[in-house]
């Protein structure tokens, strides 16, 4: 019986494709396990690897690229490079372009996410980058601000630890890598809750994501998101919302937001993107 029932749950389980999308809370283990690190790179390839760090998002980019370039070679990476993309203009560059073209894992840094969209969106990188991603010819990563944009609507900023409401959270486009999702990062680290509940309210249309600080949602191409690392992954989900006073009331003023959703997330649990289904962790029974 016990065979039968972990045969049963074997079966619902999605298989891993070769790509996915890694959304990473910020604050990923660069020292120890590095379990979140490790998995991009074995999602681009392994020891054939070819890992491209944009860091254009931080104030520091040869720094914190560095930092990532020590991390992936270390790991046995074939190669591993920095494209400082400081300028649109740079976008445009025949030797940039070659290499989204050839590499096989792109990782964003953390930062502020409005300077990686001033400098990425709409421009020939982030059609390479989409395109591939699309394809399954390219595992991308973002931590922190690389986290922010991934959706069509991004929280740009905001504050913490209030009752939601329209004043608490900043709104920009993203770079629409995922567009059904808005994510936010540092969730449970930094109290955001109330913030992603008021970005949703004003964009019922979509799926809020909030991560924890090393902890990643990888997203697979058949739809489903798979959590990792050691917080967790909270889904605000607005699809059976009755009511909101969004549209209705003052900046500063509560928000009323009726029948949301919600699922926290640990290690090992999925979510289906499509069917907004949960699939707990398989804890099989050891032999």
């Amino acid at each position: 019986m016990p065979q039968l029932q972990a045969k049963s749950l074997e079966m619902r389980t999605p298989q891993a494709t070769k790509t996915a999308v890694l959304v990473i809370g910020g604050a990923e283990d660069k020292v120890h396990g590095r379990e979140i690190l490790r998995t991009f790179f074995g999602r681009s390839g392994a020891s054939k690897a070819y890992i491209t760090i944009i860091p254009s998002a931080s104030r520091e980019p040869a720094i914190i690229g560095g930092r990532y370039i020590r991390i992936f070679e270390e790991m046995g990476a074939e190669k591993v490079e920095i494209l400082d993309i400081r300028e649109r203009e740079q976008c445009e560059s025949p030797q940039v372009k070659a290499s989204l073209e050839a590499c096989s894992g792109v990782f964003l840094t953390g930062g502020d996410q409005l300077r990686l969209c001033g400098v990425l969106s709409d421009t020939p990188v982030m059609e390479i980058i989409r395109q591939r991603v699309r394809g399954g010819q390219l595992t991308l990563a973002g931590t922190s601000a690389g986290a922010a944009v991934m959706g069509h609507h991004m929280i740009a900023g905001g504050g913490s630890g209030e009752t939601p409401n329209r004043s608490l959270v900043d709104m920009a486009t993203g770079l629409g890598l995922i567009p059904e999702v808005i994510v936010d990062q540092h969730f449970h680290n930094r109290n955001r809750m109330g913030r992603l509940i008021s970005a949703i309210s004003a964009h019922p249309d979509r799926l809020g994501i909030g991560i924890d600080e090393d902890t990643c949602a990888v997203f697979e191409r058949d739809g489903w998101l798979q959590v990792m690392g050691k917080g967790s992954v909270t889904i605000v989900d607005p699809t059976e919302l009755t009511h909101t006073n969004e549209p209705h009331v003052g900046a500063n003023e509560p928000l009323t937001v009726h029948n949301l959703r919600l699922h926290i997330l640990s290690y090992g649990d999925r979510f289906h993107l499509y069917q907004r289904t949960v699939l707990p962790a398989v804890h099989r029974i050891s032999s």
